[in-house]
């Protein structure tokens, strides 16, 4: 008897084992609600054909590619089925995925369901495939912790090529994104008012088909078209300067004048028939200030505006977004909404302090607006939950929103922001709100590829609403997005982060800003950093210790950085071109780190300063090779017409008409060396 009790027990620990082991072989993001593995099917793996069956559709959901093979079979004969039942105890999105020894049975409770079982169906196959093993025999129940779950682009600063936006529908599809809000500003080919189209915009056709092809994969895309503020991509033409708040500015429109909205309505006409399937239309609304006019107040115009672009929605079967701000502001409680520090008792007795003025136009605002909760620092924060809870009591509507990085900068930074996307997603669960937006902003411009592993982290959160650990995440983001065999293999992306955050002051100034430079006409004196001089050796040296040392460690770092970069190219199964933009991160700020120590040695006379001068020759290479890998996904160059933007924002994308903006503290350095050193 005991010999029986030991050996079952055995077993159990042995099939324990394996079937830990199966889980980690399969890794489903974002992580479903509930899986049960129970070991190896017998017959099913990657070089499977299934045969499939279905008692509700005759056609399979969209696939994103080809990685299984599937053959339309009869009732009795086939080991895939599938249908839909909406009696089904998931909510909208829900399904059941089971897989047995010899075949494969989904209940979707819809069709955006359905689509998303073969999703996830799909990624079980994948790792079938790459690891050559079977599929496990599994049982799933997952459904979405969020209603809406959505990804903001903003193409204010730059287009990617066409053909990179179908594939990324195509991938934001795959990790159960089911929302795009597009901010396109002058990049759609608007018909009503051709003067405000970018030159090398998109034709609304072309952004229709896009949406066309969103909403297959079960993604709404919908516009923002910033209104009363960010207007200077309409206010910089000579045509709308009429429209402005203050003449000499292109910030704001003129809120009372009613030809203010027959150009925004025109430009909202033109975004809602390129994206046809959206439900919303975002309005903007954020971090304007007007001036008061004809007895009313800054505020009573803000309201007037949102009032009939509110309207307009309504009338075309959409809803408004309108970010929150200006009216906390006007509140008094908007710092309130990010001080970590303030209790909940100190936020209340604000709030209660402050009643009179949040409540005085509380009856002028829309309640078919939706109020988006935009915070990027901490939900948690008691001023955040406050400002949640009044809206839900003053019945209206809200959602939240977060950012995909802190730092407008070369690469988003704090490890992607994974953490506070995290806080986000999990508070929005929490809270109950009906969704989430997570701003992808274009003010630097980092390449889309960057902002990946922070996409995967929100579509993870927002879908399962799960406390996964960081390092959990990013385990599963590096087995999913690059290999099963390589995911301990990736800490290269944390590791840039510091090397690139003090990099983007490398050659500036201390209380001067790299963003500023473009603005600035003698920005080679004010904001870029004094050279080692000839006659006083040793001072650059003195002034310069903290960064020396910074400079030194950060080149290090970066060299093994590379070399890691460089053997991961050969052994990732996937996505390998994110792989390349994160190299020429890398090797940019390696660069500028190696010509910071050119100047050290210089200082210290063991290098010549025709060696010092040869560094822009090298610096040439370094840009053609970064503008090479990035131009085969984005466009680089602005057409030679087109008319920066005139606003005070230091957007530094949009200070250049090509790609200078992004080496501006490099380039602006190379001219200093020429200037000081050339006679030498």
């Amino acid at each position: 008897m005991k010999y029986i009790t030991k050996l079952a027990l055995l077993l159990i620990l042995l099939y324990s084992c394996k079937n830990n082991q199966i889980q980690n072989n399969f890794v489903l993001l974002p992580k479903v609600k509930n899986i049960e593995f129970n070991g190896e099917s017998s017959l099913l793996n990657h070089d499977s054909e299934y045969i499939f069956h279905s008692e509700t559709n005759s056609n399979l959901p969209v696939l994103l590619d080809s990685s299984f093979k599937l053959i339309k079979g009869g009732f009795d004969n086939n080991n895939l089925s599938f249908k839909i039942n909406n009696e089904i105890d998931v909510p909208a999105e829900g399904y059941y995925l089971n897989i047995s020894k010899n075949g494969i049975d989904i209940t979707a409770k819809d069709e955006a369901g359905l689509f998303y079982s073969f999703n996830s169906l799909r990624q079980l196959i994948a790792d079938s495939k790459d690891q050559k093993i079977n599929l496990p025999v599994v049982k799933i129940k997952d459904f979405p912790s969020l209603k809406y779950r959505s990804i903001h682009i903003d193409v204010k600063h730059h287009t990617e090529k066409k053909e990179y936006y179908f594939k990324l529908i195509d991938e934001l599809a795959s990790i159960k994104i089911n929302g795009i809000i597009i901010e396109f500003e002058d990049k759609l080919g608007y018909e009503r008012r051709p003067t405000i189209a970018a030159p090398d915009s998109y034709p609304i056709s072309w952004w229709k088909s896009l949406s066309e092809y969103a909403n297959e994969r079960n993604i709404k895309i919908s516009p923002l078209i910033q209104g009363l503020g960010h207007a200077s991509f309409i206010l910089k033409h000579d045509k709308y300067k009429n429209l402005r708040d203050v003449s000499n500015d292109d910030w704001a429109f003129n809120a009372l004048n009613p030809k203010t909205y027959d150009v925004q309505f025109d430009l909202y006409k033109d975004a809602i028939d390129a994206t046809p399937h959206g439900q919303f239309l975002h309005v903007g609304g954020d971090e304007v200030k007007v001036v008061d006019r004809e007895g009313k107040k800054g505020f009573e115009l803000n309201l007037i505006w949102l009032n009939k672009v509110s309207e307009f929605a309504k009338q075309n079967n959409r809803i408004p977004i309108f970010w929150d701000d200006m009216y906390l502001k006007h509140g008094g409680v908007w710092m309130v909404t990010r001080n970590t520090k303030l209790t909940k008792e100190k936020v209340d007795s604000i709030w209660i302090d402050k009643q009179e003025k949040l409540t005085e136009y509380l009856d002028d605002f829309p309640k078919n607006c939706i109020y988006m909760r935009w915070n990027y620092f901490s939900p948690w924060a008691e001023g955040n939950l406050k400002t949640i809870d009044w809206y839900k009591e003053n019945n209206l509507k809200a959602m939240g929103a977060t950012a995909g990085q802190t730092r407008w900068i070369l690469m988003p930074q704090d490890y992607g922001n994974i953490e506070r996307i995290k806080s986000f997603a999990l508070s929005s669960v929490e809270k109950d709100l009906d969704g989430l937006l997570l701003t992808l902003w274009d003010d630097d411009s980092p390449h889309f590829e960057l902002y990946k592993r922070g996409i995967y982290a929100f579509a993870n959160y927002t879908w399962n609403g799960n406390d996964l650990s960081l390092e959990e995440f990013k385990n599963k983001f590096n087995h999913r997005f690059f290999s099963p065999f390589e995911k301990n293999n990736t800490n290269f992306i944390d590791e840039l982060d510091n090397p690139v955050r003090d990099w983007a002051h490398l050659f500036v100034k201390e209380k001067q800003h790299r963003n500023r430079i473009s603005k600035n006409k003698n920005a080679i004196e004010t904001h870029i950093i004094e050279l080692p001089s000839i006659e006083n050796k040793g001072k650059w040296l003195e002034l310069n210790s903290e960064k020396i040392k910074k400079a030194k460690n950060h080149s290090q770092n970066l060299g093994k950085i590379l070399k890691n970069i460089q053997g991961l190219k050969t052994k990732i199964i996937r996505n390998n071109y994110a792989l390349d933009v994160y190299e020429q991160v890398a090797k940019l700020t390696k660069f500028s780190y190696d010509a910071f120590l050119t100047l050290e040695s210089l200082d210290k006379e063991e290098v010549s300063i025709k060696e010092v001068l040869k560094l822009n020759q090298k610096f040439f290479d370094v840009r053609a090779e970064f503008e090479d890998v990035y131009s085969k996904t984005r466009n680089i160059n602005k057409h030679i017409s087109y008319i920066l933007d005139q606003d005070g924002h230091n957007h530094t994308a949009n200070q250049s008409l090509n790609m200078d903006w992004q080496f501006i503290a490099e380039l602006k350095l190379f001219e200093k060396i020429e200037l000081t050193y050339e006679k030498n």
